[in-house]
């Protein structure tokens, strides 16, 4: 396949994304034969670990290729999509419970279904260019690929500001946040990968790893959590509009261009989500229900217009007041019953 490269070096099991002409977007094919090879390196006694990169500067991966759930989608095909959704989370529940160690390198974005292939495994590596997001809520989705997990333990309501404002994370914030590990200069990723590959062993990993620059993130922790502690969207946005501060005026800006029903799920989910049961099957189940109805129901058909068809980042919202009610929410996070999110492949 010629957008990914799928091989075993010495001990290693290696999986390349090569489209960096369109950011390493991941396709429904590559999705599949990333899970093949997962599956295939199991209990394979010749594969130790397994590491996944990315060739080009820009990019790891910047989300799925979401060209292809518009089309369908616009017939009136929402089954493409479901699909699509339901194998793309199997793969993520796969990488997140993986017996072996699995290594990413996660340079320029790595943003949406990037973050579901990059930031699931249990060796996330950052460095100068890590640009992390998960932007969904601006194309009318809300954070998924088991992003609600990560966001709903992050520190705090760091969750809540980073799901509904798609603010880009640098490698040490996203270190801060849970959403990587270790940061490694962007120069040794090439020496420290063929030793993973020549020994099996992920010490080379904190033999190269040094301390992260500060986080700009961790700064606004305490601002964060006193203007996203709220039980709705509205009471988040009231807290912004009182607050009337230089940092809550950028966030409003940045919730204006959202879909107001992604972010009033985003927030309803990862408060149900938290606490001692919070699991990636609950989150991917969770995330399922609203994407299962977002073309039917949802902002997600208009969004990807007004962002990638037409260009004109001018999307109709529905409850584009912003005034989202609870009805709403519950209507796209409610069971879906017999067409519920099925991980079975996973065992």
């Amino acid at each position: 396949m010629s957008d990914i490269s799928i091989r075993i070096t010495g001990r290693a099991g290696r999986i390349t994304l090569t489209r960096p002409h369109a950011l390493n977007a991941m396709t429904y094919e590559m999705c599949l034969a990333i899970e093949d090879a997962f599956d295939a390196w199991r209990d394979n006694d010749a594969v130790d670990l397994i590491v996944l990169d990315a060739i080009g500067d820009r990019a790891f991966c910047s989300g799925g290729d979401i060209a292809e759930l518009y089309a369908t989608g616009t017939k009136g095909d929402y089954a493409y999509g479901q699909k699509f959704w339901a194998d793309e989370y199997r793969l993520n529940a796969k990488i997140f419970a993986y017996p072996k160690p699995v290594v990413s390198f996660l340079q320029g974005f790595t943003m949406g279904g990037g973050v579901g292939l990059g930031c699931h495994g249990s060796h996330r590596i950052v460095g100068e260019t890590s640009q992390i997001a998960m932007p969904e809520c601006g194309i009318g989705l809300l954070p998924d690929v088991g992003g609600t997990l990560m966001l709903a333990l992050a520190p705090g309501r760091i969750g809540e500001y980073l799901g509904t404002t798609a603010t880009r994370m640098s490698g040490a914030d996203a270190i801060f946040a849970g959403f990587a590990d270790s940061y490694i200069p962007e120069l040794n990723w090439q020496k420290v990968t063929e030793t993973l590959e020549s020994t099996g062993d992920i010490a080379a990993l904190d033999a190269a790893k040094i301390d992260p620059p500060a986080s700009p993130l961790a700064a606004q922790q305490d601002e964060i959590d006193v203007l996203f502690d709220g039980e709705t969207l509205s009471d988040i946005l009231t807290n912004l509009h009182v607050k009337d501060s230089p940092f809550a005026q950028e966030s409003l800006k940045k919730m204006g261009r959202m879909s107001p029903l992604a972010m009033a799920s985003t927030i309803e989910a990862l408060h149900r989500l938290r606490g001692p049961s919070l699991s990636i099957e609950k989150a991917l189940d969770l995330e399922y229900r609203f994407t299962f109805r977002a073309m039917e129901h949802g902002d997600f058909l208009e969004g990807i217009r007004a962002a990638i068809i037409d260009k004109d980042r001018n999307p109709s919202w529905q409850f584009a007041n912003m005034n989202v009610p609870t009805a709403a929410v519950a209507k796209m996070l409610q069971p879906l019953g017999k067409d519920a999110l099925k991980l079975e492949k996973m065992t």
